[in-house]
């Protein structure tokens, strides 16, 4: 007998944080998540989670226009997969800044404590896969 279907979820409304230990919690995305996420007392127990719990935070995003902040990760790379539109990826490294240009269906590899920003030629969507406890933001 076929078991009963179910929807699918929608990553622009329900994140994933999958956690080193191998489960993955769905976290419905409230209007409040980012400014909690960044607060320093979270108290959401599934935005504590993503806080303090070692792991990937899987999320979809739209971008209609650059990015205001620099960003960056200190414990872990952050993976960016553009599904649709035209956007640059600038990292602020050592060296200077690198563009990485992405298009519909390219990826990049933003490294671990890397500073970084996004520059939108065409708005698109997104997948980020990031490894993101403690990140830090500053203005551009």
């Amino acid at each position: 007998m076929a078991e009963p279907r179910q929807p699918g979820f929608d990553l622009r409304s329900t994140y994933l944080h999958l956690a080193d230990g191998g489960d993955a919690l769905q976290i419905e995305v409230k209007p409040t998540f980012w400014q909690e996420l960044m607060s320093d007392a979270p108290t959401a127990v599934d935005i504590r989670r993503v806080k303090h719990v070692d792991g990937w935070l899987v999320t979809r995003f739209h971008m209609a226009e650059d990015t205001l902040r620099w960003e960056m990760h200190p414990a872990g790379d952050e993976v960016l997969y553009l599904l649709s539109g035209t956007i640059d990826v600038v990292l602020h490294e050592q060296g200077g800044d690198r563009v990485v240009a992405l298009r519909a269906g390219t990826a990049c590899t933003v490294p671990q404590g890397v500073w970084h920003r996004m520059i939108v030629h065409q708005p698109g969507d997104f997948v980020a896969i990031t490894y993101g406890k403690g990140t830090q933001h500053r203005a551009v």
